[in-house]
């Protein structure tokens, strides 16, 4: 196919065959580049209604958690980062550790089942603790003991692990909040399919330390829809320019 620039303005004009050709694929590209920014824009404004209703559940008042009526229905559009509530008694012998890198440095999540009136079952990940603290026996004044009512967001499971690494249940190796690998590692059984993530209400002897939840939702799509459409209005002009400079190399030849 022929080169853009094979032919100076002192050649022989360019073919309609080959013009046409190259302005097509620059017509086609064009259009496609708008495609793309047209997306980023519908993109854009999904990621800010989502942003504005996280907020909104975040910032309201809680409610109770979702009992097994309504668990085969839960999913993250329509329940992820909800406040809720629930009351019953932590089964502190059955908590598991997750390994954890937050804002306090690395560590781990202590993750600790909560037995509800009804037999139920709810895993709560009530916050951070570091290393050193990672066996329950260092921490045991931070024990919760009877009835208690713990107030966080409503999180979706995490299977299997991370990218990198894989949860191994058969060494307590924990790298993701499976709570559904957690609940049958421990024999236990009614096991909501989410977890709560505790609030920040002050653990006896100060730990866990709850209310670490990062709500980060990158939103570039403004720059991304600048970018495509920028590059369109260049491929347009491109295909404007190649239609003037051959129709003057056409008339400088007669």
């Amino acid at each position: 196919m022929t080169d853009i620039s094979s032919n100076t303005s002192h050649g022989k004009p360019r073919s309609m065959l080959a013009l046409a050709i190259w302005v097509l694929l620059l017509l086609l590209l064009t259009a496609l580049l708008i495609g793309l920014g047209t997306w980023q824009v519908k993109r854009l404004h999904w990621k800010l209604d989502l942003i504005a209703r996280v907020d909104a559940r975040v910032h309201a008042p809680p409610a109770a958690a979702p009992g097994p009526a309504e668990w085969p229905a839960i999913d993250a559009a329509g329940y992820e980062y909800k406040h809720v509530q629930a009351t019953g008694t932590f089964l502190n012998d059955k908590e598991a550790q997750v390994y954890a890198s937050t804002v306090l440095g690395p560590g781990y999540w202590v993750l600790t089942p909560m037995k509800l009136a009804d037999g139920t079952i709810i895993i709560v990940n009530r916050g951070f603790v570091p290393a050193d603290k990672r066996n329950p026996d260092t921490r045991a004044a931070g024990e919760l003991s009877g009835e208690t009512t713990v107030t966080g967001l409503l999180r979706m499971n995490e299977p299997k692990g991370t990218l990198l690494r894989s949860n191994v249940p058969s060494e307590e190796r924990w790298y993701s909040r499976d709570v559904t690998a957690i609940a049958a590692a421990r024999g236990l059984q009614n096991v909501a399919p989410y977890f709560i993530d505790a609030d920040d209400k002050k653990n006896p002897g100060g730990l866990p330390v709850g209310g670490l939840t990062q709500i980060v939702f990158p939103n570039n799509h403004l720059v991304y829809a600048i970018t495509w459409y920028g590059l369109a209005v260049m491929t347009s002009g491109l295909a404007a320019y190649l239609i003037y400079f051959e129709r003057q190399r056409a008339k400088a030849s007669r």
